[in-house]
C-alpha cells in the first residue's frame, strides 16, 4: 500500500470513529521516545479511544495536512474534526486530564 492510500486510510478512519487520537513521531527523534511510551499508557487509561501512530518520515501528506510543525505530536479529534495538537506532552496524567475533556 502507498502512503497516500494510507493516509487516506488513516483520514477514513478517524472520521469514522467519535474518539481518535493520533500520535505523530519519527523513530530517531529521543523526545519522540520517551512522548512514545507516556501514549502507551494513555492508551490503556483512557479507552474511548482508537489511537493511531505514524511515522511522519513516511506520510509527510498526512503532517502537510494537520499542519503538524514538529514531533512528537498528539492530535485529538472528535468526530472527524481536530480538536486539539499537543507537542508538550509533559506527563501521563496531563496526556490524561486532556484526552478526558472530550469523552
Amino acid at each position: 500500500m502507498d502512503d497516500m492510500q494510507r493516509e487516506q486510510d488513516i483520514n477514513e478512519m478517524i472520521k469514522s470513529k467519535r474518539l481518535a487520537a493520533v500520535y505523530a513521531y519519527t523513530p530517531l527523534c529521543g523526545t519522540c521516545q520517551l512522548a512514545g511510551k507516556m501514549v502507551d499508557v494513555a492508551e490503556k487509561v483512557v479507552p474511548p479511544f482508537t489511537w493511531f501512530r505514524f511515522d511522519v518520515n513516511y506520510h509527510e501528506g498526512f503532517a502537510i495536512q494537520y499542519a503538524i510543525e514538529s514531533v512528537p505530536c498528539l492530535l485529538i479529534f472528535k468526530e472527524g474534526e481536530l480538536m486539539e495538537k499537543i507537542y508538550a506532552f509533559q506527563s501521563v496524567p496531563h496526556l490524561y486530564e486532556k484526552l478526558n475533556q472530550y469523552t
